[in-house]
């Protein structure tokens, strides 16, 4: 019997690479928020999450690196985790573009028909910052639109990294 090849290992920077850059694009959204003063509707919020996922992903990944079959798979699910949130961005995108209906609570819109005390609960349950509308934009491109540009290439780099065998020497 033929004995098993090791699998190939896997660069530490790989992992710290996706650590950093999920890092950084909570930080830009913390910062326009917090410093520029940009408060964020539900989709922004959404678009973030992903983004926690990967940087755990990513850590656990840099304990497993002298495993490397396990900090792949990992690798796999952080590189996942950031193509969703380029796909929320990408429904952010056209909401406002109005491609597309966004969500009632996100974009507030009103059901008139409703009670009034049903009404008033909606109003004072609906977000300050409509998903529709786009508070700030660079080049004719919003936030959601530049978090896809970041999420979508991180997303699909990370899955590349980790899927790619390398050549021994």
């Amino acid at each position: 019997m033929a004995a098993l090849a090791p699998a190939p290992s896997l660069p530490r920077q790989v992992p710290v690479l996706v650590l950093l850059a999920a890092a950084a694009a909570l930080s830009v959204a913390f910062l326009a928020q917090y410093a520029g003063g940009l408060i964020p509707c539900q989709l922004c919020v959404w678009q973030r999450y992903p983004y926690g996922v990967a940087i755990g992903l990513a850590a656990i990944a840099l304990v497993l690196i002298d495993r490397p079959t396990a900090a792949r798979a990992v690798l796999v699910l952080a590189g996942l985790a950031l193509l969703t949130s380029a796909g929320i961005a990408a429904f952010h995108v056209g909401v406002e573009q109005h491609w597309w209906e966004g969500l009632a609570a996100c974009t507030g819109q009103v059901d008139l028909n409703m009670s009034a005390e049903d009404l008033k609960k909606q109003l004072l349950e609906t977000p300050p910052v409509r998903c529709d509308a786009v508070p700030w934009s660079l080049f004719g491109v919003s936030i959601a639109g530049y978090n896809f540009l970041f999420a979508g290439p991180s997303g699909l780099a990370t899955l590349w990294a980790a899927l790619r065998r390398r050549q021994r020497p």
